[in-house]
């Protein structure tokens, strides 16, 4: 589904330079999770970015569906820390917003805003403004309209870190139900092992900056995924064991 081919990125801002990424190479396969971890500033949302095709890498080529990503790749759905939403729309129209940019009526945008925001437990929420919204439900909205217009690819990046444990959780399970339905491509970017292990097929560790890949290694926890109790289970706390230790490399290489 998506190829990193020796990906390399430098960026440039006046007479300075700094490499953010270098000779990266992950395949994900359709309808995996694959999770994204390591230390801060290490590059890996540079990568979610180039994947969507909002910059070219300075070396390599990023491939999806068997062709070079040149532009905006308009197959995938983006979600960020920050939830972006419009203040001054109702919810409604937040969620409706990828449907009008595509020329659909507002009748039958609406209708299918509508029916999204029922799917992930909105309904009744629909002239609200994102003020009047819990974190949890803007989370919610914005999941509403990054799905709304059926993208094929999910990129996450760190879309749940300002939430709290709780609320965490409960956006971990609502993202695992809708992918059993849809069965779409995910890569989440993540600080969070427990989490990573929680929604992933897969996780790819990364070294400082420049980004490398570490190591990766597979998560063999069996779908469909109990959150409130797979935590708990002996397999999950052996794959936490094992990654953390070959994670904690990483981080205590950028601690002074």
């Amino acid at each position: 589904m998506i190829e990193l081919q020796d990906i390399g990125k430098t960026f440039s801002k006046g007479a300075q330079t700094f490499r953010a990424v270098q000779n990266v190479n992950v395949r994900v396969d359709p309808q995996s999770v694959v999770a994204f971890i390591g230390p801060s500033g290490c590059g890996k949302s540079t990568l979610l970015n180039m994947i969507a095709g909002l910059y070219p890498p300075s070396e390599g080529r990023v491939r999806y569906n068997g062709r070079t990503v040149g532009d905006v790749n308009t197959d995938v759905g983006y979600m960020t820390q920050k939830d972006n939403l419009l203040p001054w729309r109702a919810v409604l129209d937040n969620v409706a917003l990828p449907l009008e940019l595509a020329g659909w009526p507002p009748a039958k945008r609406y209708d299918a805003a509508r029916a999204m925001l029922a799917h992930v437990g909105l309904d009744g929420f629909e002239q609200k403004f994102s003020s009047e919204l819990s974190g949890g439900m803007r989370k919610r909205v914005c999941l509403a309209r990054m799905l709304l217009h059926g993208p094929q690819v999910l990129l996450l990046d760190e879309p749940f870190a300002a939430l709290d444990p709780q609320l965490r959780i409960a956006m971990h399970d609502l993202l695992l139900k809708l992918w059993a339905e849809n069965r779409q491509t995910i890569i989440l970017v993540t600080h969070d092992l427990m989490e990573a292990i929680t929604l992933a097929d897969r996780i790819v560790v990364f070294s400082k900056r420049p980004a490398r890949v570490a190591f990766e290694g597979i998560v063999d926890l069996p779908r469909p995924r109990d959150v409130d109790s797979i935590r708990f289970t002996s397999r999950f706390h052996e794959i936490y064991t094992a990654f953390w230790e070959r994670l904690r490399q990483e981080y205590d290489e950028v601690t002074p």
